[in-house]
């Protein structure tokens, strides 16, 4: 079974120049899996802001819509696990598109292999700010009232709080310090699991622990870069089908 993992596009609904050229490379990447693909996985951050209102979506978003669908009718089963920028999802990805909806995790045996996914923005270290900001907005009172707002100020207000949360600087050394959250976490977790699948450091890597697997997908706005299960032997590749180094960060 082939199955794809991705996270961190962080398409944005009011594009500039350079994530314009993003959308379009994602929009290829995702075109590409049609028909060669058994299980996409999605995990995170796919979109810099999503809420679907009950009536309303975000058009921006269309052409992401419109190759999720194709993909669905191909044969191709998508799992969607929450980010820390695409968490509010409604009913709408889930009733017209079909896609699986995870809010923390997916797990599964596959191919013999048990497989962990989680987008990992919980686990890194020494962000207890950021911890704090998540809970407030999974709590669903926050999302009962933005869903009072009219979408346009909504979306406005959302976009400025994901601005600030994207580019807010991050020393190396405490760059490297949250990343290790993640790496510990996975080695915990290959007690229980063969493969480990993490995002959120938009750092790609590939690192074999005593137990199993432990492999970040990186992101795409630096990287291009994805996981590859085939029939239980990972990759880790970018859209030009490259391969990083199977230790350590793949820069």
């Amino acid at each position: 079974m082939n199955i794809i993992i991705a996270s961190d596009f962080h398409l944005k609904f009011t594009p500039d120049k350079e994530s314009s050229e993003r959308m379009k490379r994602v929009l290829k990447f995702l075109a590409s899996l049609e028909g060669k693909t058994d299980i996409l996985i999605l995990n995170g951050d796919i979109f810099d802001l999503w809420f679907s209102w009950k009536k309303v979506i975000i058009k921006e978003y269309f052409p992401v819509y419109k190759i999720l669908a194709d993909l669905n009718e191909s044969g191709c089963r998508i799992v969607f696990v929450a980010g820390n920028h695409d968490i509010w999802f409604g009913d709408f990805l889930k009733k017209f598109l079909n896609i699986e909806i995870y809010q923390n995790h997916f797990a599964e045996k596959i191919d013999g292999k048990k497989i962990f996914v989680t987008h990992g923005d919980l686990f890194t270290r020494n962000d207890i700010r950021y911890k704090i900001f998540r809970t407030l907005v999974r709590n669903k009172l926050i999302m009962k009232l933005f869903s009072f707002l009219h979408p346009d100020f909504a979306l406005r207000l959302g976009e400025k709080l994901s601005r600030s949360s994207r580019f807010r600087k991050i020393p190396l050394k405490l760059r490297k310090i949250k990343e290790s959250g993640l790496d510990n976490f996975a080695e915990k977790k290959l007690e229980e699991y063969d493969i480990v699948v993490l995002g959120h450091s938009h750092f790609p890597k590939i690192i074999n622990f005593e137990n199993g697997i432990y492999a970040n997908c990186g992101d795409w706005v630096s990287h291009n870069s994805y996981i590859k299960i085939n029939n239980g032997k990972v990759e880790l590749c970018d859209f030009e089908q490259k391969t990083f180094p199977r230790n350590g960060d793949g820069k």
